[in-house]
């Protein structure tokens, strides 16, 4: 298990928490919550090992495996399959060493060991891995370069699941996913069997993995059990409980202070005043209950309304020739409060950038309303931020002709405050630049609402806020989001894209988990009758031509192959490689097995490893050959 006993960390000379004392048990599912700089990524690097602590201890096995999702990638030219292979190190470190060992009793070990750690069917967990978090069997042969900063992050935590670990730390793994890859998550941890760590703002994803709560708060870190719901509910009733002894505590020292400074200058009385100065002074001061400070901002009123705001007939939207979604009919007025549903990849983004107006239809109409007036927080919208320019002069920029104490008061709600409103962009974390993106929408006073996954960075208190703040917004909106407490909250309808369709979704968004389950299920046999009905026309005979038009057969002069003579060629290899795949799993059992180990079976086993490496070689050889024949006769 995890102990820490006396634990104080600090960063930049500044105490984060001090005397933190407890354990942490194998499996347990820890949900590690707490304001931004409260030091929550400061334990997640004491527990790696990569930082000492300042006091106290802090142990953990050191058998155990920590695997971790890294929080930035480089773009490399490997495979993004590969890249997630790398995760399991051992795996790896076996996988490169059985191409160069030639010891036999090294390699034997070798094959025993690959066997015990599943080695075999370590690329296949390396892709389902992949495609539960969206990467299509193409995207899983590009290399990690192709992949944009979101779908890296994706890979990280693709690799830190393939490592066969005995703690998983993630620090905010929800960030880049959609609702469809949160979900299949989710069901991935629920299955883990070693200690998790998680960081989190997402309430209902905390809810649905943890056990537990350990909350740094105020210098202190406290440990509950349960869920994060759980968790708020025992700490809102610990804090009433503080108040009321605060309160209480703060009533006895006023009537103790006044009989104090009544009867002290009394001499009959000086005995009984000096007792009540040390019972004062021994009194333990209760600290008030404090709450974190909460942001709150409201949207402003609309100057117009207008019906409808934005329709689309008919449309056919796409990229290029290519189309993702066709018939799209969709009608906004100013009541319309609808969450986009659908699996990744399915047109969700698509159709709000052909909402917006930021791509163009490639049929069917888009009508805007006179006074429609739209803001549009894009996934990436902290990327158009100014740089090197702070919150009020970017602020300024849009509204020259308002003063900078209203500037500067509206800013404030937004959490920038003092010297943070006029700090540069760049300085900023993740979270602050979501919120000045934010905050820029909310000026401009829009009557129509599109928000693609806009709680990307932000904190709970934060989504809290927004979620208030959409709930009392006097517009229409449209959301994409992965924050189920956020849709719930903020939507009336809810519409589906999917299979290149917007229709509307009848259900809550537990039953759209479902629909989804089933929808994966139907996509995987889907998947296998094209790969069956590839295989089966590779595999056709091939009708041998008209006698008068047959060709010779192929000569060393570059003439075309004969199709018959050449699937006559991919058959005799095909049922080779069979024979061979059968005599490799023959001798891997036979290697995996004791007996041929004992001193008396050593002629037994130099010749079942020579001819290990015998069929390996020949293997590798006739699929090479195979696959360039068959190449060749597709091609014909």
């Amino acid at each position: 298990m995890i102990n820490y006993q006396d634990l104080s960390l600090r960063r930049n000379g500044r105490v984060l928490f001090a005397n933190a004392s407890g354990s942490i048990h194998p499996g347990w599912k820890i949900g590690l919550t707490g304001e931004n700089g409260a030091g929550k990524s400061t334990f997640f690097a004491a527990l790696q090992g990569s930082i000492g602590v300042d006091t106290g201890k802090l142990e953990r096995p050191s058998v155990w495996t920590v695997a971790h999702m890294a929080q930035e990638v480089t773009a490399l030219d490997r495979k993004a399959v590969d890249f997630v292979l790398d995760g399991d190190r051992e795996w790896r470190d076996i996988n490169d060493r059985l191409d160069t060992e030639q010891d036999d009793h090294k390699l034997a070990d070798l094959y025993g060991r690959y066997d015990a750690i599943d080695g075999y069917t370590a690329p296949t967990r390396a892709a389902k891995l992949l495609a539960g978090l969206g990467f299509s069997e193409a995207q899983q042969q590009n290399n990690v370069r192709s992949f944009s900063g979101g779908w890296r992050m994706r890979l990280n935590l693709a690799q830190a699941l393939m490592c066969r670990s005995d703690l998983l730390l993630l620090d905010e793994p929800t960030n880049h996913l959609d609702l469809d890859a949160i979900l299949w998550l989710e069901e991935w941890l629920n299955r883990y069997t070693g200690t998790l760590v998680l960081i989190s703002h997402d309430r209902d994803f905390l809810d649905a993995t943890v056990d537990h709560i350990l909350h740094i708060e105020q210098q202190k870190m406290t440990l509950y059990t349960g869920n994060y719901s759980t968790f708020e509910r025992t700490r809102a009733e610990r804090l009433a409980q503080q108040q009321q002894a605060f309160d209480k505590q703060q009533l006895e020292k006023a009537h103790l202070q006044k009989y104090i400074d009544r009867f002290r200058a009394q001499a009959t009385k000086a005995r009984q005043a000096q007792s009540r100065i040390k019972q004062l002074e021994r009194m333990i001061d209760i600290a008030p209950a404090h709450v974190d400070s909460a942001f709150s901002f409201s949207f402003r009123e609309p100057h117009k309304l207008c019906n409808p705001l934005v329709r689309l007939d008919d449309v056919v939207a796409g990229y290029g020739d290519t189309q993702i979604l066709t018939k799209v009919r969709l009608n906004l007025s100013p009541e319309s409060r609808i969450g986009l549903l659908g699996p990744n990849g399915a047109g969700k983004s698509t159709l709000i950038k052909t909402l917006v107006g930021e791509l163009a239809m490639m049929s069917g109409e888009r009508v805007v309303g006179e006074h429609a007036r739209i803001g549009y927080f894009a996934q990436h919208q902290v990327d158009h931020l100014d740089m090197d320019a702070s919150p009020l002069l970017t602020l300024t920029r849009i509204a020259p002709r308002v003063q900078e104490l209203e500037l500067r008061a509206f800013l404030g709600s937004f959490g920038f405050q003092g010297d943070r409103v006029t700090t540069t962009v760049e300085n900023f974390s993740g979270g602050e630049k979501a919120r000045l993106a934010l905050a820029l929408i909310v000026w401009q006073r829009p009557n129509l609402l599109v928000l693609d996954e806009p709680t990307n960075h932000l904190d709970l208190e934060m989504r809290h806020a927004l979620s208030m703040a959409l709930q009392d917004f006097q517009g229409a909106l449209v959301v994409v989001s992965h924050d189920r407490l956020l849709l719930s909250a903020c939507c009336d309808e809810f519409l589906l894209v999917a299979n290149g369709q917007v229709m509307e979704f009848e259900g809550s968004l537990a039953d759209y988990a479902t629909w989804l389950k089933k929808w994966r299920a139907e996509q995987e046999v889907l998947a296998k009758q094209a790969a069956s009905t590839a295989a089966a026309r590779a595999a056709a005979p091939v009708a041998a031509p008209a006698a008068e038009s047959k060709p010779a057969p192929a000569a060393a002069s570059g003439k075309k192959p004969n199709p018959v003579t050449l699937k006559a060629k991919v058959d005799k290899l095909e049922a080779r490689l069979h024979v061979l795949n059968a005599k490799q799993a023959e001798l891997i059992a036979l290697l995996n097995g004791t007996e041929i180990y004992e001193s008396k079976q050593s002629a037994k086993l130099k010749q079942a490893l020579a001819e290990k490496s015998k069929v390996d070689e020949e293997t590798h050889q006739v699929e090479a050959e195979y696959l360039t024949s068959l190449e060749q006769l597709e091609s014909l």
